[in-house]
C-alpha cells in the first residue's frame, strides 16, 4: 500500500478528498492529513508519505513552498490541487520536477489515473534502487576470488596471472605462454586451474569484466568502445561474457549506475 497525505486548508474539500475517494482501488491509504503547508512539512517528516496531494495557496506555508521545502529530501510523489490555473503555479510546479497538476473541483477518474499513474512510477522507481545498491556491491571478490590467486604458489601461475593483468586488452591464449616457457599448454592449464580454481581463459574474461565495471562506472566512452578497450573485440561476445557474470548486459548496468532518486 502507498502511503498518501492529503494538505488543504478547506476542510470540506480535504474531508472529502479523504472520505470520498475509494483509495483501496489504486492501492493507497491515507495515512495522514494537513490543513497548511507548515503542518504539512511536519507531516511529510513523520509519516514519510510515497504521495502528497496539495493544494497550492495555504495559510501559514503554501503548499509550493513547501514542496520545495521537503519533495528533495523525502523523495515523494506530488499531486497540486487549485482553484488558480496561472502558468506561475504550473511553471514552479514544473521546476520542483511535479508534473501532476489539478484544478478544483477535482474530477475523481482523472485523479484515479493520476494516481495509477504514480504508483506505477514508484514502483519502478523502487525497483531502480534495488538494482542500484545490488550492482553498487558488486566486488572484485565477486568477479575474482582474491583468496585463491593468494594461494598460487609455482612461478608459473604467478607468471600467468601477471601476462593477464598486463596483456588483457591484447588477443592473448594460453599458447603464448606455452611457447614462451617451452611448456606444453596442457601443464601449465592444469597447474593454473588447481592453483586459482579458474581456468586460464575464465580468469582472462573476468579480469576484462572487472576492467570493464570500472569503466562503464566513469560513463566516459560507448559500451563498444569499452568492450575493445578490455579486449573483447567482438561486441556480443563481450554483452554475453558480461551478463554470465554480472547478470545485466553493460547498458543495464550503465543506467543504474547513472539513475539517481532525483531521476523521477
Amino acid at each position: 500500500m502507498y502511503k498518501v497525505l492529503v494538505v488543504e486548508d478547506e476542510d470540506i474539500i480535504r474531508k472529502g478528498l479523504i472520505f470520498m475517494v475509494d483509495w483501496l482501488k489504486v492501492n493507497c491509504v491515507v495515512a495522514g492529513e494537513a490543513a497548511d503547508g507548515e503542518e504539512g512539512l511536519e507531516k511529510i517528516r513523520e509519516i514519510r508519505p510515497d504521495i502528497v496531494i496539495t493544494d497550492v495557496k495555504m495559510p501559514c506555508k503554501d503548499g509550493l513552498k513547501m514542496l520545495e521545502e521537503s519533495i528533495g529530501q523525502y523523495e515523494y510523489e506530488a499531486i497540486i490541487i487549485s482553484g488558480y490555473g496561472e502558468f506561475e503555479y504550473a511553471k514552479k510546479a514544473i521546476s520542483l520536477h511535479v508534473t501532476e497538476y489539478l484544478l478544483k473541483p477535482v474530477d475523481f477518474d482523472h485523479l484515479y489515473q493520476t494516481l495509477e499513474k504514480l504508483t506505477h512510477k514508484i514502483e519502478a522507481n523502487r525497483k531502480v534502487r534495488q538494482y542500484m545498491e545490488a550492482l553498487e556491491h558488486i566486488s572484485t571478490d565477486k568477479i575474482i576470488d582474491s583468496h585463491s590467486l593468494e594461494t598460487a604458489k609455482s612461478k608459473y601461475t604467478a607468471k600467468m596471472v601477471e601476462y593477464i593483468r598486463t596483456c588483457y586488452r591484447q588477443k592473448i591464449s594460453i599458447n603464448d605462454l606455452s611457447e614462451k616457457y617451452g611448456i606444453s599448454s596442457t601443464y601449465l592449464h592444469t597447474k593454473f586451474k588447481k592453483e586459482t580454481n579458474y581456468t586460464f581463459n575464465d580468469f582472462l574474461n573476468r579480469y576484462r569484466v572487472l576492467q570493464a565495471v570500472e569503466l562503464l562506472k566513469q560513463d566516459k566512452w560507448k559500451v563498444y568502445e569499452i568492450g575493445e578497450h578490455v579486449g573483447f573485440h567482438d561486441y556480443k561476445y563481450f554483452i554475453l561474457v558480461f551478463k554470465k557474470y554480472i547478470g545485466c548486459s553493460p547498458g543495464k548496468f550503465r543506467e543504474a549506475m547513472v539513475q539517481t532518486p532525483q531521476d523521477k
